[in-house]
């Protein structure tokens, strides 16, 4: 399969993220989704999304618009946290990134790079070790999970003042969709929640959404957006230089190490679902 031909079912079985819904425009606009052209209409709070001259399902969940090609056959993930009425609901809006989406939730669960690529924010030397932790992929909900997941982090978030050991898991409850779950400053025995919602233009580029759900009445919403784009931003250098832009799902393309336990759950589950959007198969990195 090449970079443009059209995904298979299990690409095309799922919701994605198109925007936050507060950036949609009245009237009409245009957005694009494994590589079709969308229509995508608002009326006051009503909205319609179109491809090729036929209606698509859609959603509006989470501060964004939702919609699939295909059948999902379910409705999205449930995050509990997004109904609690003292959290701050940060919509950090959306990166565009000359990368696989793959690439990204992968990045996203790797915490070897917090020293090199986030230094003095999510870590620092020679705080470098990433402890054993545990990762699965649970059958009952079809999800991968990584827990007791614990780093040292010099400004863990924009409330926090010190350096503090962080409690992670990360959920992975779609192929593109992806949470965090971490220590929060403000209330050591809640967890704060930060969501990526990962938009695949095509196989090698892609837009990330990221939406946050915290324990934090003291910041404003444009420096907690601030930070997160701060972040964002440094990954997406690293990102759009890694060689080959798209996801390697066989085994002899990329060494892996014992801090990669996440991702290596993560391709033997994209494998299992046969979601190959965005990836490479075989040495010589043909699109998948």
């Amino acid at each position: 399969m090449t970079q443009t031909e059209t995904p298979g079912r299990a690409a095309l079985d799922q919701w994605y993220c198109l925007n936050p819904l507060e950036v949609v425009p009245q009237g009409g606009s245009q957005n694009t989704l494994l590589g079709q052209t969308l229509t995508v209409r608002r009326k006051g709070s009503d909205f319609t999304v179109a491809a090729t001259n036929r209606a698509l399902p859609h959603l509006a969940a989470f501060g964004h618009l939702w919609t699939t090609l295909g059948d999902p056959g379910t409705g999205l993930p449930a995050i509990p946290e997004a109904a609690e009425p003292d959290r701050t609901h940060v919509p950090c809006g959306g990166v565009t990134v000359r990368a696989s989406g793959l690439r990204i939730v992968e990045n996203f669960l790797d915490m070897a790079h917090f020293p090199f690529v986030h230094t003095n924010i999510l870590g620092s030397e020679p705080h470098t070790e990433v402890f054993n932790y545990r990762c699965e992929i649970r059958r009952d909900v079809d999800e991968v999970w990584a827990t007791d997941c614990t780093f040292v982090q010099p400004k863990a978030a924009l409330s926090a003042t010190d350096a503090i050991d962080i409690q992670y898991m990360y959920r992975v409850a779609r192929p593109l969709v992806v949470m965090l779950y971490k220590t929060s400053p403000s209330a050591p025995d809640r967890w704060d929640v930060i969501c990526l919602f990962v938009q695949p233009l095509a196989p090698d580029l892609c837009r990330a959404h990221t939406m946050m759900f915290l324990i934090d009445d003291t910041s404003a919403q444009r420096d907690l957006i601030g930070f997160q784009q701060v972040i964002f931003l440094q990954d997406r250098i690293i990102l759009e230089n890694q060689r080959p832009r798209l996801l390697p799902l066989e085994p002899r393309m990329e060494t892996p190490t014992r801090a990669d336990a996440s991702s290596i759950a993560y391709r033997r589950w994209l494998k299992e679902k046969g979601f190959i959007y965005g990836t490479t198969q075989g040495p010589k990195g043909r699109a998948a």
